[in-house]
């Protein structure tokens, strides 16, 4: 059984950083992409970023980046996000997601993949 468990959220102010861990479980025929998905109260879920599993290659949205940095350590099984230069409209519940395909990973729905139960990020002004 495949299990995705997020870490690292928290509370920062305006302009400061947080480090959001996601370690993986289980056994899949098909890891393909990893992926960090945020959703803030009454808005849609967005995708945020996104990493072949040993891959170099990375994707991000327009509004992180320059700010935000995806990466992997296969050897632990986990993804990271570095998120630096937080705003306020950063503040969401953080996802991460496996088994994507990389070339659709950002229009991904829940039905897809392995995801996991989430990380509340929140930052104030």
């Amino acid at each position: 059984q495949v299990q995705l468990v997020e870490s690292g959220g928290g509370s920062v102010q305006a302009g400061g950083s947080l480090r959001l861990s996601c370690a993986r479980s289980g056994f899949a025929y098909f890891w393909g992409c990893l992926a960090w998905f945020r959703q803030a109260p009454e808005k849609e879920r967005e995708a945020v970023a996104a990493i072949p599993v040993g891959g170099t290659t990375t994707y991000y949205a327009d509004s992180v980046k320059g700010r935000f940095t995806i990466s992997q350590d296969n050897a632990k099984n986990t993804v990271y996000l570095e998120m630096n230069s937080l705003k306020p409209e950063d503040t969401a519940m953080y996802y991460c997601a496996a088994g994507l395909f990389c070339s659709t990973w950002s229009r991904a729905t829940r039905g897809t993949g392995y995801w996991g139960q989430g990380t509340q990020v929140t930052v104030s002004s």
